[in-house]
């Protein structure tokens, strides 16, 4: 999306949907960082993977949270495991669904996938009630 273009009706839809799902504070970090470079690519990501997919009313954000963290932790991409795991503070997916989620990984897609999954995740939800303790001690 160009300067002088006004943004899509998807990608304002999927922008809205990001926001909701990542929170403001993670979107904020990634749109201040974004280049010339890479802007053509963050708007493909926004019209199609949040304007498209996460938009769209047959699943819930909580499926679409458990088969995305599935996914990506199949793929051993661990970045994203991450994002999506502190994701689901906003998509309602519970750490039970997500411990169901790996265990499928680890069949259908090896234990080794999975292990490196769980410790992203053992992580991730660690940092989370950290910054819950932290907030509410404020």
């Amino acid at each position: 999306m160009t300067e002088s273009s006004a943004p899509s009706q998807r990608y304002s839809k999927g922008m809205v949907t990001r926001r909701n799902v990542l929170g403001d504070a993670h979107v904020d970090r990634a749109e201040s960082g974004k280049t010339a470079f890479d802007a053509p690519f963050q708007e493909l990501i926004v019209e199609s993977a949040w304007g498209n997919v996460w938009s769209r009313p047959n699943w819930t954000w909580r499926e679409r949270s458990i088969v995305t963290i599935a996914l990506l932790a199949a793929l051993g991409h661990d970045e994203e495991v991450a994002m999506h795991i502190r994701a689901t503070a906003n998509t309602g997916a519970t750490r039970d669904d997500i411990c169901e989620a790996l265990l499928h990984v680890a069949i259908y897609a090896g234990v080794p996938a999975a292990n490196r999954a769980i410790k992203i995740a053992r992580n991730t939800f660690a940092e989370m009630d950290e910054a819950a303790e932290e907030t509410s001690h404020a």
